[in-house]
């Protein structure tokens, strides 16, 4: 089939469910994706910070060939090495104590609400409050799209299960407003993605693990988008000091095929017995391959390190063309690769226009360009972005 053919069929038989760009992608290679008509495109989106070795990485093809010849699935009645190898690379990263594998993020933040809310109402079985984050994104299950702070996610999927609140992101002030000792968790991303790229101040997440603690609730840390040494660190939380009781990881931990985790501590683990949570597909042969290849790449590839130091770079040039471009681009945040650029303007046509010039990148929140490319990332691939972004947002200043 052609790209008209392709588009029209998937147009005539799959939900409309994605406002989808009008190409179709066939293969990539590196830190570029190509079309069905071989146009490159310098991929910034890393299929939503999935990708985060870049594309046809040959370590991780060879790992994913391997398993699918040897055995791509069974049950999780039984043992397998590869599985056992990812959980104890996962512990040793994370400090954390035990891993459960899940096939999504969802799945993962459904696992930490189920962990937490089992833990307290042990305790007392009204322990059930769980506060989020305004702008948060944890999931469209109907429990993690109610986690979710946005009102837009919640329309039309009523009634919502209860015991979910939301304050506004960074304001500690609102957490003691809402804390109190009916409080199971707090659930919060470390850096928001979605919601438009909201890095925290310094101490705010210092301060909600204290008031958890006061109030013998859990830290549950959504680290799902800023994860896999995105921000430079492993973790996004590693940069405000604190530990979480729970952590969840997904999009980058198998450089993009389907899986998730959540972790916890020991005291937690011990809440959950055989048959208390499970999955047919969770932590298979195929994806816990996937996933000990990309974790050996973090370490072997220098890419935390690669993240820090072409994440500053690429904040400092696009606070560079904010000086050029004062009545569009209000503000660059962002830590490491996972960057945002907010307009006073809605950013689609934007996204539009460079995926036009062979440039994919991604609009959040109506006016936030989001930048979440590959951890693989060079200054040349910086100065690309650049120099077509300087070519497009002329257009919009005005």
């Amino acid at each position: 089939m052609n790209t008209t053919d392709i588009i029209n069929h998937d147009k005539q038989d799959y939900f409309p469910v994605f406002a989808r760009y009008d190409i179709v992608l066939d293969h990539g290679d590196g830190a570029y994706l190509y079309d069905t008509n071989g146009k490159a495109y310098l991929d910034y989106l890393a299929g939503i910070a999935v990708n985060v070795v870049g594309h046809n990485y040959p370590p991780l093809v060879d790992a994913i060939a391997t398993q699918a010849a040897k055995m791509i699935h069974c049950s999780n009645l039984y043992y397998t090495e590869v599985q056992a190898e990812a959980a104890a690379k996962l512990k040793a990263l994370s400090g954390m104590d035990k891993v459960f594998f899940a096939n999504s993020g969802a799945e993962a933040n459904e696992g930490a609400i189920k962990l937490a809310r089992k833990y307290a109402t042990a305790k007392d079985p009204e322990k059930v409050q769980i506060i989020t984050a305004l702008h948060s994104f944890h999931g469209r299950t109907l429990a993690t799209l109610t986690a979710t702070g946005q009102e837009k996610y919640h329309q039309g999927f009523g009634p919502l299960p209860g015991g979910f609140d939301y304050v506004p992101f960074g304001d500690i002030d609102a957490i003691k407003a809402k804390i109190n000792d009916k409080t199971c968790a707090i659930m919060l991303e470390a850096i928001q993605g979605e919601g438009g790229v909201h890095v925290p101040d310094a101490n705010y997440l210092k301060e909600v693990k204290a008031l958890c603690k006061q109030h013998d609730a859990l830290l549950i840390i959504d680290e799902i988008q800023a994860g896999m040494g995105r921000t430079g660190k492993f973790f996004g939380y590693e940069h405000f000091g604190i530990q979480p009781d729970i952590v969840t990881l997904a999009k980058g931990l198998a450089g993009g095929v389907p899986i998730g985790a959540f972790l916890s501590t020991q005291k937690l683990a011990n809440t959950f017995h055989a048959g208390d949570h499970g999955s047919t597909f969770g932590g298979n042969p195929l994806a816990c391959a996937a996933a000990n290849a990309v974790l050996t790449a973090i370490k072997a590839e220098n890419l935390m390190a690669n993240a820090a130091t072409i994440g500053d770079y690429l904040i400092a040039q696009l606070k560079t063309l904010q000086q050029s471009f004062p009545t569009l681009i209000t503000e660059v945040r962002g830590k490491g690769l996972i960057v945002g650029m907010e307009l006073t303007k809605p950013g689609r046509d934007i996204v539009n226009d460079c995926l036009a010039k062979g440039l994919i990148i991604n609009c959040t929140a109506g006016n936030v360009l989001r930048f979440v490319p590959p951890l693989i990332i060079t200054k040349d691939d910086v100065n690309t972005l650049i120099t077509i972004l300087k070519e497009v947002l002329p257009a919009y200043a005005n």
